[in-house]
């Protein structure tokens, strides 16, 4: 692999000059939510293999007014008969609230900027606020004039400055709504800061940016080529050199051909940003657009509001699958399939005592779960909080262990395993995961849990006709059977000091010679009829063997469990 035909980012691209001693952006916290913006509809729709036809678009912009979204780039009426037929639809409609603000979206070339003001006209306009945004761009780094553009700085400055005067010029029109006005220094990051600033100002100052009407500069990380930190730099350059800052919203737009579209975005909010373009999941081009879910849900991880409704986050996952025809990968952050689901025993072990821990801290604290602390191993935030039951947390195939076993056992089946019974049962389920290479599933589980343990009491060289139990002195308990063993029916009876006691001294007397090692028993649910499940360990000769009972008696669920495990005995 030629790896030398490549430069480092700062050989080929010029750096702002920020000295280290002044350098604020390191030292910064995030606090707040910036203003979302989701580009799914254009940025993110250009990515498709399929684009989104009028109804597939209106669905997903329904979703982001539901999720919260104030601001929404709708499309690109301009490149296509579609997206223009989009936008008409909404204004003709009347479908976008008084409360969000759409985006649409114009290179920088007149007769695109008329028609994409005609595809606005006639919206209404706005009691606090312009309804519509205008954005504008062109792409400012040297490669794009050089190659694409054929036009060198003073060229493209004098048509930047031409764009921004027809954007402003079709904004009196009497038939446009109230609009304000955005622009993109296409591939800011590449670009000469000197440059970009510049070109920012001219904009600023021609299209007359105040506190009342502010401007927006769009900062791209249109092909991201340069470590997190140094986009962070050149932000906060921007931040703190561009004209009127009161009457400038900065935005930034990452994307993630690097893989740290995220970690750019969170770090240009610290050098100063306060809007970010993005989409849900990430879509776009090549590697895609920087993921305003992840954005989002890390800003909620840490406690501060994103001030959108992620609630039902399958919801917005499968609305966003349909809407791209593309699949969200299952271990995405926070939305996948398998974002909250552990198969690692380890993993398991750990969330399945953390979460009983904070349930019990809930308890203690005299607080509903659901507002109780979170402090859950390897769970950065409650499932339950974007709309996930934790069914799904813990899945068992061959790389899962006991703990996790146990744990499905117990949300399904209500078992309160003892850990010798987890370990006992485990080595099972490992063998069968290892035959099938899949996972298993709870009623997998319960069945062979059931099979092995529970229904032995029914199935073996001993079983009960009848039998009952008597206290005959003081200390001293009798047990009684009708038993069938051998194809023969006996009477064997037994005496101890309690009731199991005198239950394994019947069956020395039938020749089985067992000794209890661990006996524990529970309800399975509450009130005075809940049936009780009883687990007994018992020793015969060097070996150990459990047996499980379940009877609304504790008592019958104890014998029951000791002959189950008495069946399971070498014959």
């Amino acid at each position: 692999m030629p790896h030398q035909r490549y430069q480092p980012f700062h050989e080929r691209v010029e750096l702002p000059v920020v000295d280290p001693a002044s350098r604020r952006w390191p030292t910064q916290r995030l606090e707040s939510a910036p203003l979302w913006v989701p580009v799914d509809l254009r940025d993110g729709n250009q990515a498709l293999r399929e684009p989104m036809d009028t109804p597939r678009k209106r669905t997903m912009f329904d979703l982001f007014v539901a999720m919260g979204f104030k601001e929404i780039e709708v499309g690109y009426p301009s490149a296509s008969q579609t997206d223009f037929d989009f936008v008409r639809h909404l204004v003709t409609d009347d479908a976008v609230p008084q409360d969000v603000t759409i985006v649409v979206f114009t290179p920088a070339r007149r007769d695109l900027v008329e028609r994409t003001f005609e595809s606005i006209r006639g919206m209404p306009s706005g009691t606090d606020s312009a309804r519509v945004v205008v954005h504008l761009y062109v792409a400012t780094a040297p490669a794009w004039r050089q190659v694409v553009l054929g036009r060198d700085r003073a060229e493209l400055l004098a048509l930047v400055r031409d764009a921004a005067e027809d954007v402003h010029r079709f904004a009196d029109d009497p038939r446009c709504p109230d609009v304000r006005f955005q622009f993109s220094p296409e591939v800011f990051n590449a670009t000469e800061p000197d440059f970009a600033l510049e070109v920012c100002n001219t904009i600023t100052e021609l299209w007359d940016a105040s506190p009342q009407r502010p401007v927006v500069h769009n900062l791209p990380a249109t092909v991201e080529i340069s470590t997190p930190n140094l986009y962070a730099d050149q932000i906060e350059y921007m931040h703190r050199s561009l004209d009127r800052r009161d009457s400038v919203i900065l935005s930034v737009h990452p994307h993630n051909d690097r893989g740290t579209g995220v970690a750019c975005a969170e770090l240009a909010l610290l050098a100063g940003a306060q809007r970010v373009e993005g989409c849900l999941f990430g879509n776009g081009e090549r590697t895609g657009n920087v993921d305003l879910v992840t954005l989002a849900l890390n800003l909620y991880s840490q406690g501060i509001n994103p001030m959108i409704d992620f609630s039902d986050i399958d919801l917005v996952r499968a609305t966003v699958e349909h809407c791209n025809r593309m699949p969200v990968h299952p271990r995405h952050p926070y939305g996948g399939e398998l974002a909250y689901t552990a198969f690692s025993g380890t993993h398991q072990d750990a969330i399945s005592k953390g979460l009983a821990h904070h349930q019990a801290t809930a308890v203690g604290l005299g607080m509903a779960v659901s507002r109780a602390p979170w402090a859950v191993p390897y769970l950065p935030i409650d499932p339950a909080d974007v709309g996930r039951t934790y069914e799904a947390l813990i899945r068992v195939n061959s790389q899962s262990g006991k703990g996790g076993i146990a744990h499905l056992l117990n949300l399904h089946q209500g078992l309160e395993l003892p850990k010798a019974l987890q370990a006992d049962f485990s080595r099972v389920a490992q063998v069968e995961a290892d035959r099938s290479g899949e996972e298993l599933t709870p009623k997998q589980l319960w069945e062979m849990f059931r099979a092995r343990y529970l229904a032995p009491v029914h199935d073996g060289p001993i079983i009960f006709t009848s039998w009952q139990t008597a206290e005959t002195a003081p200390g001293l308990h009798e047990f009684v059977a009708e038993v069938t063993t051998d194809d023969r029916e006996v009477e064997a009876r037994g005496t101890g000091n309690g009731p199991l006691s005198a239950l394994t001294a019947m069956l020395g007397g039938l020749g089985v010679t067992v000794e209890i090692v661990s006996y524990s028993e529970h309800a399975l649910d509450r009130g005075v009829d809940s049936p009780a499940s009883a687990y007994v360990q018992l020793r015969h000769v060097e070996d150990h063997y459990w047996g499980v009972g379940q009877d609304t008696s504790v008592l019958a669920a104890s014998v029951h469990a000791v002959l189950a495990a008495v069946n399971r005995l070498p014959r």
